[in-house]
């Protein structure tokens, strides 16, 4: 980057002749203030120069607490086992980049760009994913535990072992997702889309899978205790041997003739899109709570 010339272009008189008096005149401390706001005002330009260069410039041997992207492309970066806790990536296109067994807890991936970054085994801990895009991206045994963010898109990316217990990802795309034994334990998956994931062995312990579409999902042994299936469309999906699963979860769902269940259970069929109300938070009691419309 080449350097700022902080020196101030300020219009000088020639020394032979006199300052004229009268309207034209230029009074010294207006000269000198002239002087000042063009000094503070070059050196704040430096100052964004720099932070917004930090997108770009990562020394190979150091180990950066936090990265500010301001719409900074870094594709096939390389930043694999590094300390990124808090780090911010906002707009940023990191497609391909690896970070394997980095560490990312707390960190912010806003309206990013991830298509096939390889996280595997990362610590993603309480991030951020609001609006990113992690397509085909790879999560196998990362810990992804309390992450949060709407319209996340992780359409077929792989997140066999992932760690996701308390995540909150309303309105998430697993479309295709290989997430077999995975843990979404206490998850809020509102208006999820799962449809043909793999979920073999998956736990949805005390989930809530509200408006979640598992159409042709794979679901063999996945745990569904204490999960909120309400309005949940369960067509083509596969639940042989999953645990946990009772008749009265199965009631709030929807399903058709294709749907595979446990010995014993049935489903209703469903009717086509329906609107769904639900509060923003499940244990809002307060009059006014806030709620959003789902589509499923």
């Amino acid at each position: 980057m080449a350097p700022l010339d902080c020196r101030a272009e300020i219009p000088r008189r020639p020394k032979s002749s006199a300052a004229p008096k009268g309207r034209d005149s230029v009074p010294q401390s207006s000269v000198a203030f002239a002087t000042r706001i063009a000094t503070v005002l070059c050196l704040a330009s430096f100052g964004a120069a720099l932070a917004a260069s930090r997108a770009y410039a990562l020394d190979d041997g150091a180990e950066a607490q936090q990265v500010f992207s301001f719409g900074g492309m870094c594709p096939n970066c390389e930043l694999s086992g590094r300390k990124l806790a808090a780090a911010r990536f906002i707009g940023g296109n990191f497609t391909g980049a690896l970070l394997v067994g980095s560490d990312l807890k707390g960190a912010s991936f806003v309206a990013s760009n991830f298509v096939g970054a390889d996280l595997a085994r990362a610590d993603l801990r309480g991030a951020n994913m609001f609006g990113s895009i992690f397509m085909n991206a790879n999560f196998t045994d990362a810990n992804l535990a309390g992450v949060q963010g709407r319209g996340v898109n992780m359409v077929g990316a792989v997140l066999a072992r992932a760690n996701l217990e308390g995540a909150s990802l309303p309105g998430a795309q697993f479309v295709r997702a290989d997430a077999h034994d995975a843990q979404f334990t206490g998850a809020q998956l509102w208006a999820v889309n799962f449809a043909g994931a793999h979920l073999e062995r998956t736990g949805f312990r005390n989930a809530l899978l509200i408006a979640a579409n598992l159409a042709g999902a794979v679901l063999t042994g996945a745990d569904f205790s204490g999960a909120n299936l309400a309005g949940a469309n369960l067509t083509a999906a596969d639940l042989s041997g999953a645990k946990g699963l009772t008749q009265m979860q199965v009631d709030q769902a929807c399903g058709a003739a294709n749907t595979r269940l446990p010995s014993g259970l049935t489903v209703k069929a469903c009717k086509g899109d329906t609107n769904v109300i639900i509060l923003q938070s499940p244990m809002a009691t307060k009059a006014g709570a806030r709620r959003r419309i789902v589509s499923y």
